[in-house]
């Protein structure tokens, strides 16, 4: 089975089937048929890539409603600390921070639906990451979390003296003081 559980209500990880020999690899980084023979029926839209260098913290963003976005995160070169937020009221796991390290080298993915604060921190030198939404990007619905916020008590693994964060991420209020508007649906 490629999808392994988070505990946290529809946050996957996403193991593809790996192909390799002394050519290099092969490897599907996404069937739709695969994705629904786990129930999983999503229409992405839009891809999107970055690339940063080490000590770099993006995050943690969300799109409100009615324009949120489920993503399906990798990393096509190097390795990142992805980091989401459970932002979605009555959830089990409300406020609570998941973290996993995403590299071009274990090739794992992360399915991060809708009512989730994302972001993730640069470890290697440089890397590259990809991923899928569902929904257009939409300024005005933008939010996010402070990626330093305490109460959620994430290790991006980088020392203090070399994280590097947008002015826009730094504006970003604690959790506590956050207004999303997202309600945990069983």
């Amino acid at each position: 089975m490629p999808f392994i559980k988070t505990g946290f209500s529809g946050l996957l990880v996403f193991e593809p089937k790996v192909f390799e020999d002394n050519r290099g690899y092969f490897f599907e980084s996404y069937n739709q048929n695969i994705f629904s023979a786990e129930g999983i029926e999503i229409r992405f839209i839009q891809d999107n890539q970055a690339r940063s260098s080490y000590g770099v913290v993006r995050g943690l963003h969300f799109q409100k409603d009615p324009f949120a976005q489920t993503k399906l995160i990798r990393v096509l070169s190097g390795e990142i600390i992805d980091a989401v937020v459970d932002i979605r009221k009555n959830s089990p796991t409300y406020g609570q921070a998941y973290t996993i390290l995403l590299s071009a080298e274990n090739k794992k993915q992360l399915l991060v639906p809708k009512g989730f604060a994302h972001g993730y921190s640069v470890i290697s030198q440089t890397a590259e990451v990809f991923y899928k939404c569902d929904e257009f990007y939409h300024k005005e619905t933008e939010g996010g979390i402070s990626w330093n916020d305490p109460s959620l008590n994430i290790d991006w693994q980088l020392p203090a003296d070399k994280i590097t964060v947008s002015d826009k991420d730094q504006q970003y209020p604690l959790l506590e003081n956050s207004d999303y508007g997202f309600v945990f649906k069983g």
